[in-house]
């Protein structure tokens, strides 16, 4: 299996993003130039910088169409771009820097993580999203987290199933179910250790997994929020993803970026560990960064994945056809209890 390498980026990765059919190839780094890439040969079609963002872009998604995407940066701003054109729609100005974004199910909203800074808390917002709308509104719903220490902050924050409730998670490894509404915690689970980097849903959203400071990966029952396998690694988990074909998950990170330059890439373990989602064993390991991985993606068909790395570049991984031609243990079970 080689992989597309794609030097777009000037510092490291932040987030990589699929659109919906998987064709296009969304990436963000700290170098302020959201970039949009044709994935099946890693052409760079163009940037989103046109009265763009201001240092890191932290986080980015796009709609179910295609049509537009919403970036979060460190500038204190959520932007909203058309995809096709490059050009800048709305701005979103918050009280703190835009750690996570994120489009509803329809994407007829958009949520935003946002840091403390200079006395205001961090915060989580709620945008109605029309894109043919004169003005941009403020958010339709803004709350602080109950529970969460002041100057503390959250990582992320997803919609849960049909949009009816919003799931945070917190730099002490804390997630919280909140009523989209009015914020009020409805649930707080207490499964991790330390900061949550990560957040994946599941192609039917019924599964999402977690990566952790804490090392460990967690795949999870949405309706019930209840953990149903851990995968234990040996370095912290930045970045996760569930394969839609496969009983397959994808566990990437590495040491943290502060002590790299002190080892080689083989003690930092900066490799992309596939593990099976019902054993729990890890059976492949994919290498190539030289950094740890900030950021992964599983192509929407589970033909491949990508990674994004402290290194500044992007891997486009496409599987070979070996992969596909794998056989699971299940089959035999299936096959034993239908004898």
């Amino acid at each position: 299996m080689r992989p597309l390498i794609l030097k777009g980026h000037t510092r490291p990765l932040t987030t990589v993003k699929y659109n919906t059919e998987g064709d296009l190839l969304f990436s963000c780094s700290k170098d302020s130039q959201p970039t949009l890439w044709r994935s099946s040969n890693g052409e760079r079609i163009g940037t989103y910088t046109e009265n763009g963002h201001r240092g890191t872009v932290w986080h980015l998604d796009v709609t179910v169409d295609s049509k537009y995407l919403v970036t979060g940066g460190a500038d204190m701003t959520a932007k909203v771009w058309d995809v096709e054109s490059g050009k800048k729609i709305f701005d979103f100005p918050h009280t703190g820097p835009v750690r996570h974004v994120e489009f509803s199910e329809g994407s007829q909203m958009f949520v935003t993580v946002s840091d403390p800074f200079r006395g205001s808390p961090a915060c989580i917002s709620v945008y109605e999203f029309d894109p043919n709308a004169e003005q941009p509104e403020g958010p339709k719903y803004m709350w602080e987290v109950n529970g969460l220490e002041q100057g503390k902050k959250l990582s992320k924050a997803t919609w849960m199933p049909l949009n009816k409730n919003l799931l945070s998670a917190d730099e002490f490894g804390v997630m919280r179910l909140h009523e989209v509404e009015s914020g009020r915690v409805i649930r707080e689970v207490h499964e991790h250790t330390k900061r949550i980097n990560a957040i994946s849903w599941n192609k039917e959203k019924y599964l999402f997994m977690t990566g952790s400071a804490d090392c460990n990966a967690i795949l999870w029952d949405a309706a019930e929020l209840k953990p149903l396998k851990t995968y234990a690694t040996e370095r912290p988990v930045n970045a996760v993803g569930i394969s839609p074909i496969k009983e397959h998950v994808f566990v990437a990170g590495g040491q943290d970026a502060m002590s790299v330059t002190t080892t080689s890439s083989r003690v930092g373990k900066f490799e992309t560990k596939i593990f099976h989602m019902v054993f729990a064993d890890a059976f492949g390991s994919i290498k190539g960064h030289f950094g740890p991985i900030n950021t992964l993606a599983v192509h929407p068909e589970g033909t491949g994945f990508t990674s994004g790395s402290e290194d500044g570049y992007v891997r486009v991984h496409e599987f070979d056809p070996s992969y596909f031609e794998m056989h699971s243990e299940l089959d035999d079970l299936s096959a034993l209890q239908t004898m």
